[in-house]
């Protein structure tokens, strides 16, 4: 501990005088400073906790020994999905020797004064963080976002370091809280997009996936198209750039705000490698996030919202699904947050998309609770999050399609899929 700068705040929760939770907090997280050699710890101003998600008994053991301890975060802490959906698990098959202990974590995290959001996409309801801004952010697609689209800075913070942080409010002062490690290391060409496609929202995730395998957590710099992306197309192209490549943050000439010009996202710096992607490159890609299901196969369930379905979301699928009907075979799942769903249900959405069929879940997906009964074998999704983690993680078949697609496939109950804009 002596090679790491401390604060006198730091030794004082070191010693304990603050509560038995404070310092375990702090020793982890002094811990953790010297695993990653970082010379001192720095303040944040914010946290987003990923420890909130019930994974048996440990996590709950360590939520309720910081709770019970007299923790209480030191800055506005939200909170991402938890293990599960509180109003609505019996819906669903979750054990109820899940959801008992689950809610108990929930609770834990709530004592400890941290915001009941339940949601991977804090920034579509809640206050965010600016640019430049010192944060300890879990999850990886709030990460990214946090790091590439806000230009806040987080490290790659995991599950249980993250509450440390924001029980202290202090971080290592490492990895991409430094300015020198957020410069673009690869340079991604965009020049041979075609315009076609380049103006549809399913671009994005398969983008994002292709770049995730190229980049391999270096941080790219995308450059050499003229587009207009909207905050959740860049919520799709991060999401999954973490997903299959654990990137942390992208810089996009123009777009993002660490990027006005090349040399600003490089630092004045020569990338270390170049990629040209084009048509062919990202159908394969396309192709890459479906596992075991094929057009004109049969299908079970589409499953939309990872990260959590947005605002802007729900209104264009409700101008699709709008006076349609649902085949009986398939069913519908969104996954978003409380406060999402309740600005949904204002603007009049809420109403279209559950007329429609389709059922919702808040406070977690199904990525992260065992909701999903042993009969739906078939999803599909305009995900590349929930196509690339789902066939390992829920041992299910899946196809990757737009939300056109996925809306499509629910009205005639079997996969189908729309090749023109991916065809020369």
């Amino acid at each position: 501990m002596s090679s790491i700068k401390l604060a006198d705040r730091d030794h004082t929760l070191l010693s304990g005088e603050a509560g038995e939770g404070p310092r375990l907090a702090m020793s982890i997280v002094v811990r953790m400073a010297q695993v990653v050699n970082a010379p001192e710890l720095l303040d944040i101003s914010g946290a987003h906790i990923d420890s909130s998600l019930y994974q048996g008994p440990a996590t709950l053991e360590f939520a309720e020994r910081l709770a019970d301890g007299g923790s209480r975060v030191q800055v506005p802490t939200t909170l991402n999905v938890s293990g599960v959906d509180v109003d609505g698990w019996r819906d669903w098959s979750v054990p109820e020797d899940w959801a008992g202990p689950a809610r108990r974590q929930m609770e834990a995290y709530e004592r400890m004064g941290c915001e009941p959001t339940w949601t991977c996409a804090p920034y579509q309801t809640q206050a965010r963080p600016v640019l430049g801004e010192q944060v300890a952010w879990g999850e990886s697609s709030a990460i990214i976002f946090a790091n590439s689209v806000l230009g806040a800075r987080t490290e790659r913070y995991p599950d249980l370091l993250d509450i440390c942080c924001a029980v202290t409010g202090r971080a290592p002062f490492a990895g991409l809280h430094l300015t020198e490690n957020r410069k673009g290391q690869v340079l991604i060409d965009l020049a041979r997009v075609p315009s076609k496609l380049a103006d549809d929202p399913a671009f994005y995730p398969v983008l994002g996936h292709w770049i995730g395998l190229q980049a391999a957590g270096r941080n790219p710099v995308l450059d050499g198209l003229s587009v207009q992306p909207e905050e959740d197309d860049l919520k799709a192209l991060g999401a999954a750039m973490a997903s299959s490549g654990s990137v942390a943050l992208f810089h996009w000439v123009g777009h993002t705000p660490e990027a006005p010009d090349i040399a600003t996202a490089f630092q004045e710096t020569e990338p270390v490698e170049c990629f040209s992607v084009g048509l062919e490159d990202l159908r394969e890609a396309r192709d890459d996030l479906g596992s075991g299901l094929s057009e004109s196969d049969g299908l079970d369930l589409v499953v939309l919202g990872s990260p959590h379905f947005s605002l802007s979301e729900f209104k264009r699928l409700a101008a699709l699904v709008q006076g349609r009907e649902r085949s009986p075979a398939v069913r519908m799942l969104i996954t978003t947050s409380r406060g999402v769903r309740m600005l949904a249900h204002k603007a009049g959405y809420l109403g279209i998309v559950e007329a429609f069929g389709a059922e919702l879940t808040v406070d977690t997906c199904i990525l992260t609770t065992p909701m999903l009964p042993d009969d739906i074998r078939r999803l599909m999704t305009n995900s590349a999050k929930y196509a690339y983690y789902a066939p390992g993680l829920l041992e299910r078949a899946v196809a990757f399609g737009s939300l056109r697609d996925c809306v499509e496939s629910a009205v005639i109950g079997r996969v189908t899929r729309d090749d023109g804009i991916w065809i020369v």
